[in-house]
């Protein structure tokens, strides 16, 4: 489980900027502009015990955590639930990805907010187990 001081980085790319539209192949659901993810790479997941909803154990600090970011979009205010889901292989307890909780739109709007492109990173920071800061670095 993650704790304090645990961190990573992810480059961006244009599928995680815009899933909702051109990048999301699929046939359960039609697209929906400006949804967005941040991917958890696989060895981040292992490393930093972050699962999805597979997991016997769900809720703050195991898949949901609260979220802040360095530049205030994401605040205490605004109650946002960073959500991890998704699996690389059907069955696994390891999450693929980050998304708000009841908002795929959410992370859409803060890459908007922040110009965000191909190539810039984010940063994923834990400040106690179930708080998380995000920031996005320009590159």
């Amino acid at each position: 489980m993650a704790q304090a001081g645990d961190v990573f980085e992810v480059e961006l790319k244009a599928c995680h900027l815009d899933w909702g539209d051109d990048t999301r192949h699929t046939t359960t659901r039609v697209p929906r502009s400006g949804e967005a993810y941040i991917p958890i790479p696989s060895c981040e997941s292992h490393r930093l015990e972050i699962y999805n909803s597979n997991n016997s154990n769900v809720g703050l600090g195991y898949n949901q955590f609260n979220v802040i970011s360095t530049d205030s979009f994401f605040n205490t205010e605004t109650n946002d639930i960073m959500l991890a889901q998704g699996c690389s292989e059907a069955g696994s307890v390891y999450a693929k990805q980050f998304s708000i909780l009841n908002n795929l739109q959410r992370l859409g709007e803060w890459y908007r907010y922040n110009n965000a492109r191909p190539g810039d990173v984010v940063k994923v920071s834990w400040v106690s187990f179930n708080n998380i800061i995000l920031e996005l670095i320009h590159n």
